[in-house]
């Protein structure tokens, strides 16, 4: 299981630790990945991550390639992670 420093990230209150978790993930791996494979990674089962997933992309964190079905994080992510974006930035779903 992943386990890093997020650093300057700040606390969004409706993002659970799963959603950290994914973007840490992608955030150390630097990779297009499909929830499977995450879900692999951070120990969570897999229907969960695909529903946080789902969010996530809604949100405009994670980016999903059409073409390959797999996600990567998006330029926004990036900048929330480095701490260049704060909590506003993003829509709370479900």
């Amino acid at each position: 299981m992943l386990r890093k420093s997020l650093g300057m990230v700040e606390r969004v209150e409706w993002l659970s630790p799963i959603d950290y978790e994914i973007l840490e993930f992608y955030e150390e791996c630097d990779i297009k990945a499909s929830a499977k494979v995450v879900s692999a990674n951070i120990d969570y089962s897999r229907n969960y991550t695909n529903r946080r997933f789902r969010a996530l992309s809604k949100a405009g964190l994670l980016r999903k390639d059409e073409d390959s079905g797999l996600y990567e994080l998006s330029d926004d992510a990036r900048k929330f992670l480095k701490g260049e974006v704060d909590e506003e930035a993003f829509k709370q779903v479900e």
